[in-house]
């Protein structure tokens, strides 16, 4: 599901300040990137059997090198994802989420969001 009117949509923003502020937010990014993107998860335990939730940012470089660490990064709209153990995440639509992790989900990005204005370019 994607979490619409966020205000993420085509910040730029330096990779080094992005790492610092989501990692703050309990954002992982891990191995989640190559030369050109990246991308940074939150997880929510439920308490469904075998499921797991996560918010993902994601961005891409418009310039530098992700693996040098002086890329700058395009954002994109943040995403709600369903983990289904051990098949992966599903995004889509036709996907049902609860009303209180959604209103959860924008109030985390919502959080970033503004940090995030004192580091974009």
């Amino acid at each position: 599901m994607r979490i619409e009117n966020t205000g993420f949509e085509d910040v730029l923003i330096d990779l080094k300040p992005l790492d610092h502020l989501t990692a703050k937010h309990a954002f992982v990014r891990a191995g989640q990137w190559d030369y050109d993107r990246v991308t940074y998860d939150y997880r929510i335990d439920s308490k469904e059997k075998n499921v797991t939730y996560y918010i993902r940012l994601q961005g891409y470089a418009t310039e530098g090198d992700v693996d040098r660490g002086n890329a700058v990064i395009k954002m994109m709209t943040p995403l709600l994802g369903k983990h289904y153990y051990p098949h992966g995440v599903e995004y889509g639509e036709n996907e049902n989420f609860p009303e209180n992790l959604v209103e959860r989900a924008q109030s985390i990005v919502k959080k970033v969001k503004e940090e995030l204005e004192h580091y974009k370019n």
